[in-house]
Order: C-alpha cells, then sequence, then structure tokens
C-alpha cells in the first residue's frame, strides 16, 4: 500500500509514487528524486498545471513554510525534461 499526499496545485489526493516531492534550498525549489533529502517537502503533480496553481496560490511557500520570493528555474526544467521523457522526445 502506497502513502497517500495531497497535490498542493490541485489539492487532489494522490499516491506518493504519483506525486514529485519539492524542497527548498537556498531559496530554490528542488525536486527531491529519491525522496529522502532532509527538511520540509511539498508535494505536486508532475504537470505544467499543478505547479502553475500552486505558485499563483503561493503553496509552496505556505507548505515549506518560507518566505520571500522563490527560484523556480530548476523545477521547470526538471518539468521540461519529465514532459520529454513521457512523451518520448529528446
Amino acid at each position: 500500500m502506497d502513502p497517500v499526499r495531497t497535490c498542493v496545485g490541485c489539492r487532489a489526493r494522490a499516491s506518493r509514487s504519483a506525486l514529485l516531492r519539492v524542497i527548498v534550498t537556498d531559496s530554490r525549489l528542488v525536486v527531491d528524486e529519491l525522496g529522502s533529502m532532509p527538511g520540509r517537502g511539498a508535494w505536486v503533480h508532475p504537470v505544467r498545471t499543478c505547479v502553475e496553481l500552486a505558485l499563483q496560490r503561493r503553496a509552496f511557500v505556505r507548505a515549506l513554510r518560507v518566505s520571500g520570493p522563490l527560484d523556480t528555474q530548476t523545477l521547470e526544467e526538471r518539468l521540461n525534461s519529465y514532459g520529454n521523457q513521457v512523451n518520448g522526445s529528446k
């Protein structure tokens, strides 16, 4: 049985394996590939709509309990590469 988490973007519940864990390091959002990095984490579906909703609602800031703006470049690069792997393109 896989643990259930809530996506900070769409607020839907899903299994842990269907979501990406995101942590903050030096004011940057970083995807925790193995789910074992230290610190507070937020869970989001690996789709652009959920990430955009989370950013729009400032859900990452709230879930990760940080203040100030966050650099989302690393997260967006990861989403772009994830989309390419799913679609089969390079």
